[in-house]
């Protein structure tokens, strides 16, 4: 049963951009930041709150930025995170508007937005930015044991812990409170998906996809088209939500008992619709849900939820997510459930728009500044012309491996490395093209990063970003007070520390099937041999030797095993082959 293929607007760029665009139709208080897919309302003297993650989910993020809700979201390609840079920008936006009040960001538990938003988070601080993330994971559809280092996914009760945090903000709690908030609710509450088929992706090619069949329903399908747990074959809605409900509830089951819910617990309830399933047939499920809750669980929410909220495009299928009321210890007005029913205005949570907004002067046209910073010289010298011929090397060599990666992507995750590590290639080449030659490596350096961080989206380049900006600092730390030539040794040194730091970000190894099972082999015989030529043959063995691993990060620990067997690690195999260019390159 394939959802349809066919779309109003198949170009995703431009898709991204006219949505993002219309809600300053909606909503006059709003501006769209075109250049990073920021979505921001009027500064507010109160603490900020970011969110986003990859397009393909609204309303959220965009339809949640409004007075008592976000104070800016932001926009990825679809189904991918947005760069580091783009949070960047979102934070210096907000936090530059709120008189130092602090600003509290949240992202869902992937492992490309916790990166890059992390990344982003790191860089605020290193500001002297009063600035804290909050994961959320509340998926439960794929338990402890599958989920193993990666941990549950983020899925729509994601919007619980916004909406609460967000009218929180709006009463003048300072920072500690609204993130201390955040976790709290994020800390009880579970969600869970099904779904009767995969989405198409518009601009992309699925055809080699493993859809479902007419009499088969995904159990645990995640926003991303991830597959979830089980496929259930011949189940009609009420054994469905029985069984999501146990997924959800049941204390016996220890791989999926993420949150013990009694009968006397008050309870929020929030029925969510994936993007393709009627307003009719959606009225039938809440109440099929709330039925069972109350007949087999005992339990009676005491807010149910019922809408779109967060979606997996025109994806067939719906969630139930499931809050365990706390006490926020904070008093009288800023209780769970009077910050759920204080309005909020934004369009993606269904609250009117106030007239006084449509009267207000217009902003959205205001024009979009990016601040730039000044890079500071290392004193280690380059010779420009075989740097960027080498450079060149390898990152053509990843254009034309594009395929191949994107073709073992799309086997063993979501298709979209091999384009992310193309986008990034011809980004530092159309800026090499057009750049002043410099001979110091540390501007070199931050010049490939600043364009990693604003063409790379996606898990890879946050990875990438965070280690090349690790990188050019353990360079800076050798920096000598006079200028001297730029040496293996020297590069050396700077590599091992700045493999450990991506560490902070991802507990990613060697063996875990990622990046790292070539980047770190390219590392340790660089430092031991001195030769690049050979280190660049120890990512590629590195890379080959991950066909018979098994994932224990990413997105690939949701695909079945039987299909690692076949292909390497996308990002593993790309890091390879610019490895290998690279060291042509330089011959």
């Amino acid at each position: 049963m394939a959802s349809s293929n066919r779309h109003f607007i198949s170009d995703p760029t431009h898709l991204i951009t006219t949505a993002l665009h219309s809600h300053t139709l909606t909503n006059p208080s709003l501006t769209h930041h075109r250049t990073n897919r920021i979505l921001s309302r009027p500064p507010s003297s109160t603490v900020g709150l970011i969110s986003g993650g990859g397009s393909g989910h609204e309303p959220s993020f965009a339809g949640f930025v409004g007075e008592g809700l976000l104070s800016a979201s932001v926009a990825g390609s679809l189904f991918a995170s947005p760069s580091a840079e783009q949070v960047s920008q979102a934070i210096r936006l907000v936090a530059a508007g709120n008189g130092g009040r602090g600003v509290c960001v949240v992202v869902m538990n992937y492992t490309g937005d916790v990166l890059n938003f992390g990344l982003a988070v790191e860089k605020a601080k290193a500001r002297g930015e009063k600035v804290e993330l909050v994961v959320v994971g509340d998926d439960v559809g794929v338990g402890r044991e599958q989920g193993g280092k990666v941990g549950r996914r983020g899925i729509a009760g994601t919007c619980l812990v916004l909406k609460i945090v967000g009218a929180l903000a709006g009463t003048g709690a300072d920072l500690e409170s609204v993130v201390d908030v955040a976790r709290l609710v994020a800390a009880n509450t579970v969600s869970i998906g099904a779904s009767l088929a995969h989405v198409h992706v518009p601009g992309r090619d699925e055809s080699n996809e493993d859809d479902l069949k007419s009499n088969e329903v995904e159990l645990g399908m995640g926003i991303h088209n991830e597959a979830g747990s089980a496929r259930l074959k011949d189940a009609d809605l009420p054994t469905l939500v029985k069984t999501m409900l146990a997924h959800l509830l049941d204390q016996s089951d220890k791989d999926r008992a993420f949150l013990k819910i009694d009968s006397q617990d008050s309870v929020v309830l929030m029925i969510n619709n994936l993007g393709g399933v009627s307003v009719l047939e959606m009225g039938g499920i809440a109440t099929e849900v709330a039925d069972q809750l109350e007949k087999s669980w005992k339990i009676k929410p005491v807010r149910v939820l019922v809408g779109t909220y967060m979606t997996s495009l025109n994806g067939l299928g719906f969630s139930i997510s499931l809050l365990k009321v706390m006490d926020t210890g904070l008093g009288n007005g800023k209780s769970m459930i009077e910050l759920l029913d204080s309005p909020a205005e934004a369009i993606g949570w269904s609250a009117p728009i106030k007239k006084e907004t449509w009267t207000s002067k217009r902003i959205n046209a205001a024009k979009e500044q990016v601040q730039e910073f000044e890079v500071k010289p290392a004193n280690f010298k380059i010779k420009y012309a075989r740097s960027v011929t080498a450079l060149t090397s390898g990152l053509r060599a990843v254009i034309k491996a594009e395929p191949d990666i994107t073709n073992y992507d799309t086997v063993v995750g979501d298709g979209d490395c091999g384009i992310g590590l193309k986008r990034g290639a011809e980004g530092i080449l159309e800026m090499l093209k057009d750049a002043e030659p410099t001979d110091d490596i540390a501007i070199f350096l931050d010049r490939i990063i600043q364009v990693v961080e604003s063409a790379m989206d996606g898990t890879s380049g946050a990875l990438y970003a965070i280690f090349l900006n690790t990188l050019a600092q353990n360079i800076r730390k050798q920096s000598p007070d006079k200028a001297e030539d730029m040496q293996l040794g020297i590069w050396a040194k700077a590599l091992e520390p700045s493999l450990s730091a991506l560490g902070k970000y991802t507990p990613a190894k060697v063996g875990d099937r990622t990046l790292v099972d070539a980047l770190e082999p390219f590392i340790s015989t660089l430092s031991h041999y001195g030769s690049i030529d050979r280190a660049a043959q120890a990512a590629a063995t590195g890379a080959e030797k991950t066909k018979s691993m098994k994932a224990s990060l990413g997105r690939s620990v949701y695909v079945s095993g039987e299909r690692w067997d076949t292909v390497p690690d996308p990002g593993a195999y790309g890091l390879a082959v610019f490895l290998q260019g690279l060291a042509d390159g330089l011959k």
